[in-house]
């Protein structure tokens, strides 16, 4: 069972956000909240997998709750998905530098929505599609001042998934490409994110950029 906490200040939106979430039996929600200070303390008090985290809420905004909690070691493990109604380019770059794992528009999907939720549990990140090709045009717009130096150290097949996970694809789709199983994907993820000046994998993603490994197919 995913356990969960929703930060949101809409009473009614929190009600549908439970409804959408828990349809499918495999996600509880365990806290509702509506600002951004008691979502760090119902996250304190119940250490759930994943926080649905709002930006705009009184007290303490979502980004400043993201930081706390992840800059808190005793909640380590707990991951955060930004679920909020804005696209602007600041809010996107402020969520994943807090450490946020994913960043969603609230007109999701509700079926894409758990199947955000399952993959973040999973140790995965996930943008919305309309946000993706922001951060990586950003990503992408550092490389006149390319970074390899961020890579080196790595295997050739280190960097073939790094270059991989540049071109966001996801485990299932790196072990396809590598001719691995996902097992061993999931592996070499997790390994790069230990090496790597990496939160989670937008990070990652971000670094194959800066290093000029996102561009191809192809390992540099």
């Amino acid at each position: 069972m995913i356990e969960i906490v929703i930060a949101e200040d809409e009473p009614l939106l929190r009600s549908g956000l439970r409804a959408l979430a828990e349809h499918d039996g495999d996600i509880a929600v365990v806290a509702e909240v509506g600002d951004g200070a008691s979502a760090v303390g119902s996250v304190r008090e119940h250490r759930p997998d994943i926080v649905l985290m709002d930006i705009r809420m009184p007290v303490l905004d979502g980004i400043a709750a993201t930081r706390r909690i992840v800059d808190d070691p005793d909640l380590d493990g707990v991951r955060i998905i930004v679920l909020t109604t804005f696209d602007e380019d600041e809010n996107v770059f402020d969520a994943i530098r807090s450490g946020a794992s994913g960043y969603l528009l609230k007109d999701i999907q509700p079926q894409d929505l758990r199947h955000a939720i399952r993959l973040v549990a999973d140790g995965q990140s996930l943008l919305a599609p309309s946000i993706t090709g922001k951060v990586m045009r950003a990503a992408a717009s550092t490389r006149r001042r390319t970074r390899p130096e961020l890579v080196d150290g790595l295997s050739a097949r280190e960097r073939e998934v790094l270059s991989a996970i540049g071109r966001g694809l996801d485990n299932r789709e790196i072990a396809a490409e590598l001719f691995i199983s996902p097992d061993t994907a999931r592996t070499y993820v997790s390994r790069l994110l230990t090496k790597l000046p990496a939160r989670d994998r937008t990070h990652l993603a971000i670094i194959a950029h800066q290093s000029g490994l996102a561009g191809s197919g192809e390992a540099c």
